[in-house]
């Protein structure tokens, strides 16, 4: 058990954490990780070897007409500089003009996938390919045993029940069903403690705005409380009587400014009542742009409260409840110069993770009554490797580390005191280690770049592991090799990038290869499966995640090594990977592909800006391009703490250096580009990419088409269905192959082993 909520709302959401049953929505490797365990914390790419093109590629390339975008003169002045920005107009995608510039756009992009030769044979091998069954690890509550299960290529996973690990299951709650128009997605979960009674929340068409419902188990009927506008939120339970959640005032619907997103409050709702009498428990007048969640300590002792001004640095206050005295939240933890959060209460003490005085974290332990530093009790020590989580379950401390971005994972005492370390198949990522006190075991989830999620069943007191579930996929990955390998960036830092390929690759140059990257907001990038990227790499492509500054593999110290004025570090650290693999002779430019979402998007644009010649392929999707204006959108005003804000006179001058955007040049050849984005993407919206791809096409000068892909009834990734995936999977390798000059090759058989 983790505490309390921090769900801050970064650019991809990765950053979860909560005691409660909770479905993970969030990416890695451009694939939504819809299977996420239901305890776990989750913290859940020198000789230039040039080849010519396919001539068929420069003949589709040739044929490609692009849509005339209007420009209108719109100059603002940033501390004495003066920006052009003739694509301002895109901003609004309510407008009729933007709608039918969209048609177009899409029209052209379609027009030009269209003529892929072996797009259809893309498709249907992905299709075969995706078409598995899916498990997240199992979790009891109320006598059953809860796990989601997607049969293959159903759009979203159905959460199951069953009585004992070897009962028969049966359909509990069905994501597919909710809404008859397919566009209704599955958010959190969130079981009382009993399990008799379900909140979940659900959102349309990609929206990270949510309503509540709540079921009763035992029927599996709906209560008739509803609660909406709900946003950045998990369900703190209360016994049987109501849960806490977070929340906004109803939105102005026809605004995209951030002022939407003002107010963030915490209210309790109390079952069998409307969400009118709703209370409130804590709210800030004096800071609108501050997010708010709270938690409650197992034992429903303490009322914790989570308070974040963007997606770095905290604040926590606290009520204890069983103290009639105490009306208001005493302050436990000042912000916001520090991370913290609580993991749960041993008697009147609160356990606290924290990166005070410890880059890499430690464990603390704090009495409430003297909260100050000088007086916490150090109980893990910060350690050489990055601490990422920390959880209890079963009357045990579990605490997850990264050791050049693997997972390692150590179960303790209360007190500190080492009992062992959990022994894991080899170098991946595993996440689920916790529960509550009365657990005698728990589930575990391991995966890596060859490895499909396969779940463990753990014995909290002789600290077995056991194998409860293994995947099966329909691709050989026994014949996937992965290597970590480490390179000195500009700087003279030494980066780790792990590279996954099949057997037997020759290093002469000619491998087709795709950097993925992301690089910020002190969230990991560490070895996954992705079925998408084994398709890739069954085609003979090398996959490569580079491990970036910016991200917490390496702690605190590893980020702000990738924030704010030090950014270019991360664009510097993905130039030089790239560079790295063309002087070890994997691949040449012309075989380069890059590709990142988000934040990740950003990274794509800036490098592709910066060195155009580097790549032949850019991926950018749902990107931040335009970093000076990203503060005025929804909940874009949160980052400013990562990127800095142009509203700075000192920080303006970095940000305009690097953003994609204002930094596209007229009489560039730029490489392919695909940008993709979506209508419905209220995080990163959907003009970053509309004003990067208009320019992106006026200015370039080379023969290789520049298109944007524009997804409909969609948002920045998380919950996306399954036959959006497999959609948006398809056209983009089609895009990567054609314009790397990779032929489809017809897999051979899996072999029986």
């Amino acid at each position: 058990m983790t505490l309390p909520w921090q769900q801050k709302p970064l650019l991809c959401g990765k950053r979860l954490k909560n005691k409660s049953f909770v479905r993970l929505m969030c990416t890695q490797n451009d694939i939504p990780l819809l299977y996420g365990n239901f305890s776990q914390s989750i913290y859940n790419m020198k000789k230039l070897i040039l080849l010519l093109p396919m001539a068929g590629f420069l003949q589709a390339g040739a044929q490609v007409v692009y849509p005339k975008t209007s420009k209108q003169v719109v100059t603002d002045d940033y501390h004495g500089t003066k920006v052009e920005d003739p694509y301002r107009w895109l901003e609004d995608d309510n407008a009729e003009a933007t709608k039918a510039w969209v048609k177009e756009e899409n029209a052209a992009t379609f027009g030009y996938l269209k003529t892929i030769p072996f797009r259809d044979d893309v498709r249907r091998r992905l299709e075969e390919l995706w078409n598995y069954p899916k498990y997240s690890s199992p979790s009891e509550k109320g006598g059953y045993y809860y796990f989601f299960k997607n049969d293959g290529l159903q759009n979203q996973a159905i959460l199951y029940r069953q009585k004992g690990l070897d009962g028969q299951p049966e359909e509990f709650l069905n994501p597919n069903k909710l809404s008859a128009t397919g566009i209704a997605a599955l958010g959190g979960l969130g079981f009382n403690k009993s399990g008799k009674y379900l909140a979940y929340s659900i959102s349309m068409a990609g929206s990270d705005w949510q309503e509540v419902y709540v079921m009763d188990a035992a029927t599996r009927q709906l209560l008739p409380d509803t609660i909406r506008y709900v946003k950045f939120s998990g369900f703190s339970w209360v016994g049987e009587d109501g849960f806490y959640y977070s929340g906004y005032d109803k939105p102005d619907e026809q605004s995209k400014l951030s002022k939407q997103n003002q107010f963030h409050k915490v209210f309790y709702h109390k079952l069998g009542t409307a969400q009118s009498e709703d209370k409130l428990v804590y709210e800030d007048r004096t800071h609108p742009l501050r997010y708010h969640s709270a938690q409650l300590t197992e034992d429903e002792r303490y009322l914790l409260i989570g308070v974040s001004e963007g997606t770095s640095g905290s604040e926590i206050w606290y009520r204890d409840l069983q103290d009639a005295a105490q009306t208001g939240f005493k302050l436990l933890v000042p912000g916001f110069k520090t991370e913290a959060s609580v993991i749960d209460n041993v008697g009147d003490k609160l356990l606290l993770q924290t990166n005070d005085g410890a880059p890499n974290y430690k464990v603390v332990l704090v009495d409430p009554a003297n909260p100050a530093p000088a007086n916490w009790k150090t109980v893990i020590a910060e350690q050489k490797e990055a601490l990422q989580a920390v959880s209890t379950g079963g009357g045990s401390l579990f605490a997850q580390y990264l050791k050049d971005a693997s997972t390692k994972v150590f179960q303790y005492e209360p007190s500190g005191k080492l009992i062992r370390e959990i022994k894991l198949p080899g170098i991946g990522t595993a996440g689920g280690f916790g529960g509550e006190k009365d657990d005698k075991e728990f589930f575990y989830t391991y995966t890596s770049f060859s490895t499909p999620s396969n779940i463990y069943r753990y014995d909290i007191a002789s600290g077995k592991s056991e194998l409860f579930r293994s995947t099966e996929v329909k691709i050989n990955t026994a014949d996937f090799v992965t290597e970590q390998v480490f390179f000195i960036s500009k700087d003279g830092t030494r980066v780790p990038m792990f590279l996954t390929y099949k057997k037997g690759i020759k290093k002469d140059g000619s491998n087709p290869t795709l950097l993925y990257g992301y690089g910020g907001f002190n969230a990991p990038m560490t070895p996954g499966f992705s079925i998408s990227n084994a398709f890739f790499i069954e085609q003979g492509g090398i996959y490569v995640q580079v491990t970036l500054r910016g991200g917490s593999e390496y702690g605190e110290e590893w980020h702000r090594q990738g924030m704010l004025d030090k950014k270019q570090n991360v664009f510097d650290d993905f130039i030089g990977a790239a560079e790295y693999m063309i002087d070890k002779k994997y691949t040449s430019p012309a075989k380069l592909a890059i590709r990142g979402g988000s934040n990740g998007g950003l990274l794509v644009g800036a490098v592709m800006t910066q060195r155009p010649e580097l790549f032949r392929v850019a991926l950018p999707a749902v990107g931040v391009m335009d970093m000076l204006r990203y503060h005025k959108f929804t909940v874009g005003w949160g980052w400013a703490v990562e990127y800095g804000s142009s509203d700075s006179a000192s920080q303006f001058p970095y940000l305009y250096k690097y953003s994609p955007y204002h930094n596209l040049k007229k009489g560039v050849k730029y490489p392919a580009t695909l940008v993709t984005t979506a209508d419905h993407d209220d995080r990163v919206v959907p003009a970053h990419s509309f004003k990067f791809a208009a320019r992106l096409q006026e200015y370039n000068t080379g023969n290789y088409p520049v298109l944007i892909r524009i997804d409909t009834d969609a948002g920045h990734g998380a919950g996306k269905p399954t036959s959006k995936m497999i959609d948006e999977a398809a056209d983009t390798w089609s895009f990567v192959m054609q314009n790397l000059g990779m032929p489809y090759k017809k897999p051979e058989a899996k072999k029986a082993f």
